[in-house]
């Protein structure tokens, strides 16, 4: 019962859409058409009216001298038939008076003269079966002419009654507007067709698009090569479980960058300033991913000296929650910097080490939009942030086995750059159809580890993955954020 309330409130949903858009449509091109029109309604319709009433005139005209030019070819059609019988009558009496005996001990002259009217009169009756067949094929013609006209004229008459019934300006407008043109050449077509063009577009269109990508397009980019970042095995990060909140140890001249929203509480002793970006070479990164204005957190203290405390957590979110992520010398993480939180580093002349990574000449970075990966390098410590949690998954090759493991796309946060990454088709069209699920998962392949959220983020999610929703979420994955 609910399913079917939900398909009838979407069926509803739609078509007011819909109606609300043709109804727009209208309203715009009727409000032009009027405002580009001076003349007076009443002056207007009197002139409409004349005109149509000549054209009338001039088809009515027309008629009449085609139903005088059928009477006349009729007339002529009889005369011909009269003659035709004439000739018929003669030609019959001139036979009668041949005979065997006449041709044997008859007058030779009178036969020759009986034969030579025989030849005449066949060949006037000729004459006069081609002239019926001519008569004949012209009131053919002038059928089919007249046939015409009555056409044209019941057009006219309609026009005519219909403009002399038409009192109100409202319908006038709307009946110009609903048959008003628009387009050039070959696209040139009334603005009927044009909203009837764009509502089975409205409606049919996504459906035909998705059902091309999924069943097209999707199979295709799958069976592609796999993008591998780093060949060969490294030494895997070590990551923290996850929790609502994080501990996090600071030694003697370690620092920590954090987001201001996920600082909670912290030890004394600790030096505190605003850091604006979190690297400079990135400029656009940081702001679009909000890792602006982070307060970075130092332990001054010199060698051997106590370790600080802080406490993180997301005050505003009470479903994110976050793991630590400690990636020694030699070890990287391929992350999406809007999972990051937090950056803890060692030394004041430590500096981040990001690399980025393009991959612009491949198919299946055009079709999935991920043009950029983003690998942090350690040594470096790396607070991120899920929803739900952080769930590390561990992949191991253990003989001829090589394990491969998919994630919902929305879900995926980072992975370690020695393994395969492809995309993989959702596995039911429908969940794809509904917004569910993007159409492709992530696909991970070899040895390595690869990071996700328990629960992939709501809000790209919601209500079939709302425009600016998935604009501004392709955008961030275009390059790599």
């Amino acid at each position: 019962m609910g399913l079917l309330l939900n398909f009838i409130r979407w069926v509803f949903q739609k078509f007011a859409a819909a109606a609300l858009i043709g109804g727009l449509a209208l309203v715009a091109c009727g409000l032009w058409i009027f405002l580009k029109d001076n003349a007076d309604f009443d002056l207007w319709r009197q002139e409409v009216i004349r005109t149509v009433d000549g054209e009338r005139s001039k088809v009515r005209a027309a008629k009449a001298d085609v139903e005088l030019r059928m009477t006349r070819i009729t007339a002529e059609i009889a005369a011909e038939d009269e003659r035709g019988k004439q000739a018929d009558k003669v030609l019959a009496q001139l036979k009668e008076l041949e005979s065997a005996w006449d041709r044997l001990i008859g007058n030779p002259d009178q036969q020759k003269s009986n034969a030579e009217q025989i030849a005449r009169i066949a060949a006037l009756r000729m004459q006069i079966t081609a002239k019926r067949a001519e008569l004949q094929r012209e009131f053919t013609r002038t059928t089919w002419e007249r046939d015409g006209l009555d056409i044209a004229l019941g057009k006219v008459e309609a026009k005519y009654q219909a403009v002399v019934a038409q009192q109100s300006k409202f319908w006038h407008y709307f009946d110009r507007t609903w048959d008003y043109e628009i387009g050039r050449g070959p696209v040139r077509m009334a603005l009927k067709w044009w909203l009837l063009t764009a509502m089975l577009l409205y409606f049919f269109g996504p459906t035909v698009w998705k059902l091309g990508l999924y069943f097209g397009v999707a199979p295709y980019i799958a069976r592609s090569r796999p993008v591998r970042l780093q060949a060969g095995g490294a030494e895997l990060p070590d990551v923290g479980p996850s929790g609502v909140s994080a501990e996090i140890v600071l030694g003697p001249g370690e620092r920590l960058w954090v987001k201001e929203k996920f600082l909670q509480a912290s030890d004394e002793g600790l030096n505190r300033r605003t850091r604006y970006l979190l690297d400079w070479r990135v400029p656009f990164t940081c702001l679009a991913t909000g890792l602006v204005e982070l307060i970075e957190m130092k332990n001054t203290g010199a060698d051997g000296g106590p370790e600080r405390r802080l406490t993180l957590s997301n005050q505003a979110d009470p479903h994110s929650e976050l793991a630590l992520i400690s990636l020694p010398a030699g070890t990287s993480l391929i992350l999406r910097p809007s999972f990051l939180t937090g950056v803890v580093l060692a030394g004041t002349e430590s500096r981040l080490k990001i690399r980025r990574r393009w991959q612009l000449f491949r198919w299946q970075a055009w079709v999935t939009l991920q043009f950029r990966f983003f690998e942090f390098v350690g040594p470096c410590r790396l607070v991120v942030a899920g929803k739900r949690g952080v769930r590390a998954e561990r992949l191991e090759v253990r003989g001829e086995d090589r394990p491969a493991r998919r994630t919902n796309q929305d879900a995926t946060m980072g992975f370690t750059p020695n393994l395969d990454y492809r995309p993989a088709r959702a596995e039911t069209f429908w969940s794809y159809y509904r917004g569910m699920n993007p159409l492709f998962d992530d696909l991970f392949a070899g040895q390595g580890v690869f990071l996700c959220q328990q629960v992939a983020d709501a809000e790209g999610n919601k209500e079939d993955r709302r425009f600016w929703s998935v604009v501004w979420g392709g955008a961030l994955k275009v390059f790599g954020m």
